[in-house]
């Protein structure tokens, strides 16, 4: 729904980029909201430094997805976008497992996950096909 969503905000707002912004001052605004309420207090800050370079890169990595579905969801249709975005989160988590990045234990690959990733790119290629 968000990225329909973004889309119509996109034709309104003047892009995209400005569709995206929107959007994520809304998440940041309401998070801040919801934490306050819930804990209390603000975010802690203490082990800031502790934290690897590339986990600060997660809300770039945010901005450029909410970005990029705000662009395809006109061209490609809601159902082949989101085909298509499960079955690419599938094979980078699986890629993830596999070597154990960005400090999460390595998990196997078996024939089993292959196959089930398989038959995702597979659905994925079926719904986007025209």
């Amino acid at each position: 729904m968000q990225a329909a969503m973004n889309a119509r905000l996109a034709q309104a707002l003047g892009g995209p980029i400005w569709a995206a912004a929107y959007t994520s001052i809304g998440v940041v605004v309401l998070l801040a909201i919801v934490g306050v309420l819930l804990f209390k207090t603000a975010p802690r800050l203490t082990d800031v430094s502790s934290v690897p370079w590339w986990a600060w890169l997660s809300g770039v990595c945010g901005a450029i997805f909410l970005t990029a579905t705000t662009i395809a969801v006109p061209r490609l249709g809601a159902a082949s976008l989101i085909a298509l975005v499960v079955t690419g989160q599938i094979l980078c988590a699986l890629a993830m497992d596999r070597f154990g990045l960005f400090g999460l234990e390595a998990q196997p690959l078996s024939l089993q996950r292959l196959l089930a990733a398989g038959l995702l790119v597979a659905g994925a290629a079926l719904m986007s096909a025209r």
